[in-house]
């Protein structure tokens, strides 16, 4: 499933595409989605926002189109009418007259007024959106404590906590936060919770702005100029079952927790 980096990369390129020109044609393959096709043709897209991993498009009609890619959804960015050659199921095609936005397997569509989006059941309960709000890590400790007695292993995937973390992004903020899985925000040392609240953010932005890649940096680069490929260098645990950790050479394990595979060091992330 892709993660709310993901999410707002592909609501970056939407939004490019289609804001501020007129929609000619809008096509939805749900019926009941098919009485708002005339209602938004003609309209303009004034902008994409996300909150996790939910993309809200915005008409300038008072409208506003909710997607939830989920599992399998994929939006596909292409010249005006031109289509990708792919087995997956057209769901929402969007065209002006230069570039065509599409949405393939995705089922979780809605098309509601601006007013009524704060109370769509996903947008009600999720909590903040690091890359499309305002929030620091204060906020992050301050909400800390209202799950301080959940295992960090499910709470980083609970979206009601902070929006748009998926798997890849746990493993990754527990490891740079030195926080074992099996342990609760109200098990940790105050400086650990400082750790994970800058790393939530700090990780967030930077898959965003690499197009994944949540390994430090400049260890990046060496280890490119070493020969390793993206899959080796790209995050610091994730998908690295039986490698060295690259900060104490440690054998990286993997577990399953909340039915998804999370991958950690245990001398970093000792209990």
């Amino acid at each position: 499933m892709p993660e709310g980096p993901e999410i707002r990369r592909a609501a970056d390129r939407v939004q490019k595409a289609l804001a501020h020109l007129p929609v000619m044609e809008i096509f939805f393959a749900f019926p009941q989605l098919k009485g708002y096709e005339s209602l938004l043709q003609g309209t303009k897209i004034t902008r994409v926002d996300t909150k996790g991993k939910a993309m809200l498009i915005r008409f300038d009609n008072g409208y506003t189109m909710y997607s939830h890619n989920q599992l399998y959804g994929r939006w596909y960015v292409k010249q005006a009418y031109e289509y990708p050659k792919t087995n997956r199921q057209l769901r929402v095609a969007i065209h002006n007259e230069k570039k065509s936005a599409l949405l393939y397997s995705a089922s979780d569509i809605e098309v509601m007024r601006d007013e009524e989006v704060h109370l769509h059941p996903f947008i009600a309960r999720v909590g903040p959106d690091i890359l499309s709000e305002d929030v620091t890590s204060g906020d992050i400790l301050t909400r800390m404590e209202a799950f301080r007695r959940r295992k960090w292993a499910h709470l980083l995937l609970d979206q009601g906590f902070v929006a748009g973390i998926g798997n890849y992004l746990r493993s990754e903020i527990l490891f740079v936060s030195g926080i074992h899985p099996t342990l609760r925000p109200m098990d940790c040392r105050d400086d650990q919770l400082t750790l994970a609240a800058e790393a939530i953010i700090h990780l967030m932005k930077q898959s965003y702005e690499t197009a994944g890649i949540t390994n430090d940096l400049q260890l990046v680069e060496k280890l490119k100029q070493e020969g390793l490929t993206r899959s080796r260098y790209r995050h610091w645990v994730f998908n690295r079952e039986g490698a060295s950790c690259y900060r104490c050479g440690t054998e990286i394990e993997k577990i399953m927790a909340a039915s998804r595979r999370l991958y950690y060091c245990p001398h970093c992330q000792s209990k």
